[in-house]
This record gives structure tokens, sequence and C-alpha cells, in this order.
């Protein structure tokens, strides 16, 4: 990216494929990314969270954000933005759908040179992949971290090896609190309990293990009571059954309807409803 950095152009597309397991780690980048997996998973880690991408899905980076990703088996096909030209990106990373018209347009997009032409095709595919990143909407896929360093590294050890006989008190010992004061002191710095962290992350945990293993496997290496009841928890928070997230069951996710914000001389006229914006 480095190398590129300099040129003028408010979107730069750039494809790479990474070995399972490679670990990009911490840096940060100038501009704003959309880091898109067009195979494998992808685990994004900041000081504020940890966001699971499964395939066929992307996250937005906000610029000048510290992170680092965690590749399974991935390709992926980057966008990186000049701040100033979104300013509607979140503030935070975001997990969204990637529908078959983004997808096709990054494809095409990671084939321009760094200097491609702004007149043209290459110009309205690049401002037409905004128009489309415009419209996503955020999907789940994410825990917040607590900011205390003791809280978060708790935390970031669950997430590598989810252990359901993990408890309150566990968690209060190693912090040498009593389990009301750690109780407590985990709901203000996270919004949530810490039984209920733990639930969520376990289930987010269970994505990477759906590339190679089935319902079945992962439930029980999960500690769930059977497969059913799995599948009501993981369908409950995610919107999906995790049977879509396995190798034969992988494919988009709901394609939500999006109106356009103005990008250059290839923008659509807006709906009357106004432009649909990513959130946090």
């Amino acid at each position: 990216m480095d190398a590129v950095d300099h040129v003028k152009r408010d979107v730069l597309p750039i494809g790479t494929d990474y070995p399972p397991g490679h670990l990009l780690d911490w840096h940060e980048h100038r501009r704003a990314q959309f880091l898109y997996g067009a195979t494998g998973v992808m685990v994004v880690d900041t000081v504020a969270g940890t966001w699971t991408v499964p395939p066929e899905r992307a996250v937005l980076i906000p610029a000048a954000t510290q992170h680092r990703v965690r590749m399974l088996g991935v390709s992926t096909r980057s966008l990186y933005i000049e701040p100033g030209t979104v300013p509607w990106w979140p503030a935070t990373c975001t997990v969204v759908d990637v529908p078959p018209l983004l997808r096709e347009l990054l494809l095409s997009a990671t084939e321009f040179e760094a200097d491609y032409s702004l007149s043209g095709r290459e110009g309205c595919i690049a401002a037409l992949l905004l128009h489309e990143i415009a419209a996503r909407t955020p999907l789940p896929f994410h825990v917040a971290l607590p900011p205390s360093t003791d809280l978060a590294e708790l935390c970031r050890e669950y997430l590598a090896a989810p252990d359901v006989s993990i408890t309150n008190a566990v968690w209060a010992r190693r912090t040498a609190q009593s389990e009301r004061a750690f109780t407590r002191r985990f709901r203000a710095e996270t919004g949530v309990s810490p039984a209920v962290w733990r639930a969520r992350g376990r289930l987010l945990a269970a994505v990477p293990l759906l590339r190679t293993a089935s319902v079945t496997e992962v439930s029980g290496r999960l500690g769930y009571a059977s497969p059913a009841a799995f599948t009501v928890a993981f369908a409950r928070v995610f919107g999906s059954p995790p049977s879509r997230f396995t190798r034969s069951g992988q494919g988009g996710g709901p394609r939500p309807a999006g109106t356009y914000p103005t990008y250059g001389s290839c923008a659509p006229t807006p709906s009357p409803a106004g432009s649909k914006r990513p959130a946090e």
C-alpha cells in the first residue's frame, strides 16, 4: 500500500492472497479501508473490539485505526479510500455483506493500474464502488473489548479458546476482585454482563471453526447441549443458521435495499427517502 498511497486517486484497489493462519500484525493506514474476503475467514482486532469476517463479507476499517488481521485461508480484495471522500464512513470497524454487484466491481477494480483513468469505465467503476458500499447494512459479527488491560486480556484469551466452564467467579479471582465487584466493573466497561459477553464471544468463535468442521462438531467443541441448541443461539445473534457458514453452505447473506450518495459524474439521482449510511 505504501508504494501507491501517493497516487492521486480517491479509491485505490488492491488484491492479495494469504496463506492459512497468516497474521498482519498491528498497523494502520492513512486511508480508510474496505477489506473483502473472497474466501476464508478474517479476524480483525483493534483495542476496542474483535470483528470476525465470514466468507463473502467485508469489514470497513476507519482511517488511522490501529488493527491487526488474522487470515484463515483468505484471498482479499481491498479498497483504500481517501477519508475526505467518505465522510459517512463508520467511526469503528463494521462488518457488511457483499452482494454480487459489489463483488464483481471489486474484482474488476483490482485489475486497474494504480493511476487508472478517472474518465470512462474505470472512473465510473470506482465511483460505483462507493455507491454500493454506502448502501450496505452492518452485520453483528463483533464483540466489544473492555478498555482495561486486565479485562481485555481475559476476553482475548476466551475468544482464542472458549471454555464453557469459565464463570464470573473464575474471572474475578484472576483480577483479585470479589465476584460482585468484578461483574459491576465488567458491565461498566462493556455495557453487558460477563456471562452475556462470553455467550456472544463463544458464538463469534464458532465462525472460523465452521470452515473446517460440521455444525455438530462445532456445537460439541463449544460445549452446547446439542446441535439444535447451538443453531438456535447462533441464528438468534447472527440472523442465519450456522450451516450457512460451513463449506457446503457458504453464500451471500441478505441483500438490503439502499439508495446512494453522489460521487462524480457517474452519480445516480437519490431517491426521495434519502441515502443510507453504514452505522456503527
